[in-house]
């Protein structure tokens, strides 16, 4: 199942606008604020999604019955654009626990590159609900890796909710190829039609990571 959150106007499209423009995003606290409001947006609706239990608490006036939220929930991130995008869920889920991987392109002679994972570092999965945070879904092939890598490690999770602020149709494409519907969601915050030659999506909105962090060397 596929979500993409911008087919729907809503305060979002304002803080996607406002990543693309090249004149805005040259500051970079601006572009990794943004990166945390667009995350808190996708945080929301996919709250509507989780399983929930009814607790009665007690007010200064009497008992109300609420509802919170049963999943046990983990969101995982791949360094280091997905930093600010993952404390923008953590704003929301703040009692989730984390994941972060480190996976990077290694380039080769002919120009092409492999994605790489380094390391892992995670909660235990099995059983919980998974939120796996990556701001640029390109081919889909690095989310996959990671997604593979994290389950490795620590167990498959109840539902895996893959989300993105910035998608390719191409890598939307592998995301849905490569995943069981009955078990993951993938969240786009908006989805363009191109990728080059080096696996940048078009329009999109350039190098998050250097956006957010300064580039790299």
């Amino acid at each position: 199942m596929v979500k993409i959150l911008n087919k729907e106007n809503s305060i979002l499209n304002k803080f996607v606008a406002q990543m693309r423009d090249k004149v805005v995003q040259r500051d970079p606290m601006r572009f990794r604020r943004n990166m945390e409001r667009v995350a808190e947006i996708m945080a929301y609706e996919i709250s509507k999604k989780l399983n929930y239990t009814t607790r009665m608490v007690e007010t200064p006036l009497g008992i109300a019955a609420v509802e919170e939220i049963s999943d046990k929930v983990v969101v995982a991130t791949i360094l280091r654009a997905g930093l600010p995008f993952h404390q923008g869920f953590l704003n929301f889920f703040d009692d989730a626990e984390s994941g972060f991987v480190a996976a990077y392109r290694k380039s080769r002679p002919d120009g092409s590159f492999i994605v790489e994972v380094e390391s892992v570092s995670t909660s235990a999965l099995s059983g919980k609900t998974l939120i796996l945070v990556d701001p640029m879904l390109t081919t889909g092939t690095s989310l996959m890796l990671v997604y593979d890598a994290l389950i490795r490690r620590a167990g498959e999770p109840e539902h895996t909710h893959f989300a993105a602020v910035f998608a390719s149709e191409q890598g939307v494409e592998y995301v849905q190829k490569h995943t069981n519907p009955e078990k993951s969601t993938l969240w786009c915050a908006t989805v363009d039609p191109e990728l080059t030659s080096k696996s940048y999506i078009v329009p999109g909105v350039g190098d998050a990571g250097d956006l957010a962090y300064g580039v790299k060397l």
